[in-house]
């Protein structure tokens, strides 16, 4: 079963490739949405695929790249709504 997950990263998460971050593993895990930067320094992810790729996103988006620091996430599920063809990185 499709489903939805909503985040929003908060932390050292702009400036050290997170979006890319983001994206690589979402490609590699058959994951459609985006990710893309926000005005208060906190990046948002809007992923859908099957439940267990999206846990394994979730783990990878409270660790982070090497450089970022996660200092918190917060999640939201939902049934998937089928609107991404593929996962892009919003500018």
């Amino acid at each position: 079963m499709r489903q939805r997950l909503e985040c929003e990263i908060f932390g050292r998460v702009q400036l050290v490739m997170f979006r890319d971050f983001v994206c690589r593993n979402a490609h590699a895990r058959g994951i459609v949405g985006t990710v893309k930067n926000n005005p208060d320094g906190s990046v948002s992810v809007r992923a859908e695929g099957e439940e267990k790729k999206l846990q394994k996103l979730s783990f990878l988006l409270n660790r982070g790249p090497f450089f970022a620091r996660v200092d918190r996430v917060e999640e939201k599920w939902a049934d998937a709504l089928g609107e991404f063809n593929n996962f892009d990185i919003l500018y």
